[in-house]
């Protein structure tokens, strides 16, 4: 696919008002950064539009508190060949999580929760929970052959109750696995309802083994029931908690669980990328919801939008005078509270409160520094925070694809060069 809309160039991004919380542009030089290198994003990101595994992208990167580099490529969706603009909006699904962590993290500075506390202190029906353990295969039955009726297991009691740092670091082993997501499905979460009525039913629900024992991913039900403890802990849904709290404070305009109708316009086409090519989601939306604020996944943001997070977690938990973390609440965000050597966990890869934590930047083979952070959206979003080098990435992409991520983190390390 030939290149559809130019990215913004360096002269024109230093004249454009930004929208995102203050934060101003600056020439990469000034803050250490090659403005020739940092082309390189956007000759990386042409090249997988140009093979056919994206339609489109958004790159933004900030160093100092300063934007280096703003670039919109390709088209935003394909049947319309709208092109990609700095404004256009992408789901951003599991980048959801993080700003639940920050939530959660400024109930913890206000002594409204800890997170040692079990997460039955405020909602009873998670206490006593029950194990799921595999029965034996069948004798004589083929090893791969599945189970007519889903995976079987009994269960046994939990050894000790989940924790919020167990939600906040995925070792709980809620809805982590085949035989708890099984049980979990059985809930039919319903359209109308909301995380108050829903997330109390997880409680019924078998975790997939014994808390800490291991690291498995809780997609949705983890953060959502932390979404409901930061309701709990505040008196406010999620949405308004995220609004008053951290959105509005931060300049984060763009960003919401459902749009208002005359963004949706600007919301980008979601696709799966396989053999023949890209594919457009018939259920794009899944996520988000006017009633139902999905801590694990639901927000919608464009590019520009969610970087004063990131930004703000770089400063140490402030932002252009607007603190909403301390740096001891920031540092233990980011301190790696589940090492690589837990079951679950890739080689030179922790895991923070709710952040990816790298441990060992050689053994992971990335040129970030150890001890940076961030994370990823299943439909291709991805951010992270170099507090060593204070940089801040994010991507904006609606095609999974966890090889682009890593090209895009080396592609904006690469261009520094004033340490």
């Amino acid at each position: 696919m030939k290149r559809i809309a130019q990215g913004l160039s360096l002269a024109v991004l230093l004249t454009l008002p930004l929208s995102a919380a203050s934060l101003t542009a600056s020439k990469p030089e000034d803050v250490g950064m090659s403005s020739e290198r940092l082309k390189r994003i956007s000759q990386m990101v042409q090249r997988r539009i140009d093979a056919g595994e994206m339609s489109g992208a958004v790159t933004i990167v900030a160093r100092r508190g300063k934007i280096v580099h703003l670039d919109a490529q390709g088209v935003m969706d394909l049947e319309s060949k709208n092109p990609m603009t700095k404004d256009t909006m992408f789901r951003v699904a599991s980048m959801t999580k993080p700003v639940t962590g920050v939530a959660i993290m400024m109930m913890i500075e206000e002594g409204k929760i800890r997170l040692t506390d079990p997460v039955s202190r405020y909602i009873p029906e998670f206490r006593g929970m029950k194990v799921a353990v595999a029965l034996p295969a069948r004798p004589g039955a083929p090893a791969a052959a599945p189970a007519p009726s889903g995976p079987q297991f009994y269960t046994v009691p939990a050894e000790r109750e989940i924790t919020i740092r167990d939600l906040l670091t995925h070792v709980s082993g809620l809805a982590s696995g085949t035989m708890s997501n099984s049980e979990t499905r059985k809930l039919n979460r319903r359209p109308e309802e909301n995380l108050a009525s829903y997330i109390p039913r997880l409680g019924t629900t078998p975790l997939e083994f014994q808390p800490g024992s291991r690291w498995a991913y809780s997609a949705q039900a983890g953060f959502d029931t932390l979404g409901r403890i930061v309701e709990i802990a505040s008196g406010m849904t999620l949405d308004e908690f995220l609004r008053q709290r951290v959105f509005d404070p931060l300049g984060m305009k763009d960003i919401y669980f459902w749009p208002p109708e005359d963004r949706w316009p600007r919301v980008a086409s979601v696709y799966q990328h396989d053999a023949s090519g890209l594919k457009k989601s018939q259920s794009p939306n899944s996520m988000s919801s006017k009633v139902y604020f999905m801590g694990s996944g639901g927000l919608i943001s464009t590019a520009e939008d969610y970087l004063p997070l990131g930004v703000m977690l770089a400063n140490g938990g402030q932002l252009n005078g607007k603190r909403l973390l301390s740096p001891k609440t920031v540092e233990m965000m980011r301190a790696v509270h589940v090492p690589d050597t837990l079951p679950g966990r890739q080689p030179g890869e922790g895991y923070g409160l709710s952040v990816r934590v790298v441990n060992d930047h050689a053994k992971r083979g990335t040129l970030l520094s150890t001890g940076s952070f961030g994370w990823s959206g299943v439909y291709g979003t991805h951010f992270f925070v170099d507090p060593v080098e204070q940089v801040v990435g994010v991507m904006m992409v609606q095609t999974s694809n966890q090889e682009v991520n890593g090209d895009f983190e080396n592609m904006v390390m690469q261009a520094i060069v004033e340490q």
